[in-house]
């Protein structure tokens, strides 16, 4: 009935009731010991809990110090607990059912999972392995305030086991990423390139609940600060010269805005890719794009593709458009300001994508300096100039 795993977590199993109840409660005692602190209860083989089981909860609760978290629950399971009030007092949890995703057609890939059409209503993200649940949920939160706020995004209704990995359910009827829908259908690429223009201004003139979302500037520029161990201290002054620049916006920005992140669905665009939702300022998204869809092409042409979902050529046509619609008569300044911005966000890859071993990140390194922001032919003088003129 009762199975210690280790000093924090329990499995329980079978049918709790008036019969057993007394039997699970000395199991249950002597397994998480005399000095209760956080304890896990995995039910995930149990079969029913009733008001007498429930009573040996309660008095766990009381008992221990820390918090007392139930997961892996049937759905059976998880309605007792909540039909009692029970999740009002314990973290429960139910247990995630399995989704294979053999043989789906992969829709889009980032670098924290991949898309796959499951059928004709619903797709998944599945996340990497490495990605835990508290970031997936986190995900989820901040579509839901984006849609709340009024942006166009898909909500996940539900949240699996992929094999290693955790998935997140969306409807998304008839549903292609705005890069596939160019790919096949290049004479749309300017077409394309508007509306995807016009979604992100449609973003920007959102107002970010700063309750929920994090402060993308000053993580910008506390990523900055880091960079000491990569780059001299002149280097790191040149980055940070630039941020300091901008002011603080409760704009709501994406934080990886492309066209692989936005979906045509019913020939509507809406987001799809939430993780790194915030509030800043509206060249960090732009500045983002700019690095996908023009920076790649300029140093690997070929490759373009591999990471945007189209070919250098349809990104030209798709990032004048989109940035034509957004700027408007200032569009050269503008794109001229999403360079710089983009740059600088390439310098600071070595923070953002830490996971990376020190030779790959030597490399970004390298190749900021080489092509980048830290090229001392890389010209940032005019930065302010550049911002009164498109911001004033």
């Amino acid at each position: 009935m009762v199975e210690k795993i280790n000093d924090n977590t329990v499995k329980i199993s079978g049918r709790i009731d008036s019969n057993n109840a007394s039997q699970f409660e000395k199991e249950l005692f002597e397994a998480v010991g005399e000095n209760i602190d956080s304890i896990t209860v995995d039910a995930a083989d149990a079969e029913y809990i009733s008001s007498a089981g429930l009573r040996v909860f309660l008095k766990l609760k009381k008992t221990a110090s820390g918090e007392v978290s139930v997961i892996n629950a049937s759905n059976d399971v998880y309605d007792i607990f909540d039909v009692t009030g029970f999740t009002n007092i314990l973290s429960v949890t139910k247990k995630l059912r399995e989704v294979s995703v053999d043989g789906c057609e992969v829709i889009g890939e980032g670098a924290n999972g991949k898309v796959y059409r499951l059928d004709d209503e619903t797709i998944i993200k599945v996340f990497a392995p490495n990605v835990s649940m508290e970031v997936v949920k986190e995900e989820r939160d901040f579509a839901q305030a984006a849609f709340i706020a009024g942006v166009p995004t898909a909500i996940s209704y539900d949240v699996v086991k992929c094999g290693d990995s955790y998935g997140a359910i969306y409807e998304m009827l008839n549903a292609r990423t705005v890069a596939s829908e160019v790919k096949e259908n290049p004479e749309r690429a300017e077409e394309m390139g508007k509306r995807l223009g016009k979604l992100l201004k449609e973003l920007h003139s959102t107002e970010a609940d700063k309750n929920v979302l994090s402060n993308m500037l000053e993580i910008y520029k506390e990523r900055v600060e880091s960079l000491r161990k990569y780059y001299t201290e002149e280097e790191v002054n040149k980055i940070k010269s630039v941020y300091d620049l901008l002011p603080q916006k409760t704009t709501m920005v994406h934080g990886d805005f492309h066209a692989k992140n936005v979906m045509l669905m019913n020939d509507e665009l809406v987001f799809i890719d939430m993780g790194d939702v915030g509030y800043g300022h509206p060249l960090q998204d732009l500045g983002g794009s700019y690095l996908g869809m023009v920076r790649i092409g300029k140093i690997s042409p070929e490759i373009t593709e591999r990471y945007v979902g189209m070919s250098n050529d349809l990104c030209k046509i798709v990032w004048k458009a989109m940035t034509d619609e957004y700027f408007g008569e200032k569009a050269e300044i503008g794109r001229k300001l999403a360079e710089i911005y983009g740059e600088a966000k390439y310098s600071l890859t070595p923070c953002i994508y830490s996971k990376f071993n020190e030779e790959m990140l030597q490399g970004f390194v390298a190749r900021a300096r080489q092509y980048g922001i830290l090229n001392p032919e890389f010209d940032v003088s005019h930065t302010k100039e550049y911002l009164d003129e498109c911001y004033k």
